[in-house]
């Protein structure tokens, strides 16, 4: 007679089975005729773990880290480049919305100004149709820039001058140019309509415009004549006019 372990050995023996030792007793079960035993694997030898992957240290912080890892979760070292990251102060975050403006940078005082005078003498020789303003004192313009534009403004021509004629026709959009080095200045005419004169303040009025597209350097006492009635004079500015433009 020929049962069946509780594993579903065949086995001959009613107590124990023959292949695999287990006890039989009541759950042994008779065996089909013609079944096979099923096959017993051989043993063999004991599979062999996986060797867990090998891990680094962080040269900075000296931390242990997983052998794949990119950064350092303790302090960010970066084991592909070799260096730290930048810090967040580091960043270029732009303004900061809650914080106030800054204050504006304070305006360059000018070393220099012009004087803008209306000249009776000069109008008399013009023959203009245009009555002469009563003369008074001088408009002092500060002159910030090394090079500044003569004439009257037009916003349709989008001419704004930095020393104004306007009141004065008789000069025009585009007058003359004042540039200087930061010592000396010079005048050049700008094919201007009625010319630019200079001349000394110890001499005669002008009779000869100067010659249009050439700079003519000024010297300390020179005076520039435009337009109907219109006298500049560049001097350098008082400390005076210096404190009042800070």
């Amino acid at each position: 007679m020929t049962v069946n372990c509780p594993s579903g050995h065949p086995s001959t023996s009613t107590d124990y089975c023959d292949v695999c030792g287990l006890p039989i007793g009541a759950a042994a079960t008779p065996a089909a005729a013609g079944t096979p035993a099923p096959a017993v694997a051989a043993p063999g030898p004991a599979a062999t773990p996986a060797p867990a992957p090998a891990g680094q240290t962080c040269p900075n912080c000296s931390e242990p880290a997983a052998a794949d890892a990119l950064f350092c979760e303790s302090c960010g070292y970066d084991f592909t480049t070799g260096t730290m990251p930048r810090p967040a102060s580091a960043l270029d975050l732009g303004p900061d919305p809650a914080s106030p403006p800054p204050p504006p940078a304070p305006a360059a005082v000018a070393e220099w100004v012009v004087e803008r005078w209306v000249d009776p003498d000069w109008y008399a020789v013009q023959q203009s149709d245009d009555p002469c303003p009563s003369p008074g004192l001088p408009a002092v313009i500060p002159l910030t820039e090394k090079s500044l534009l003569i004439g009257r403004p037009s916003k349709s021509r989008g001419i704004s001058p930095e020393i104004d004629c306007g009141d004065d026709t008789g000069v025009s959009r585009r007058q003359a140019q004042l540039t200087t080095d930061g010592q000396r200045w010079w005048v050049e005419d700008l094919q201007s309509s009625n010319g630019t004169y200079v001349a000394s303040a110890a001499g005669p009025l002008p009779e000869t415009p100067i010659i249009p597209g050439q700079r003519q350097e000024l010297n300390p006492d020179d005076r520039i004549y435009v337009g109907a009635w219109t006298r500049l004079v560049v001097r350098k500015a008082t400390p005076e006019e210096q404190a009042g433009q800070a």
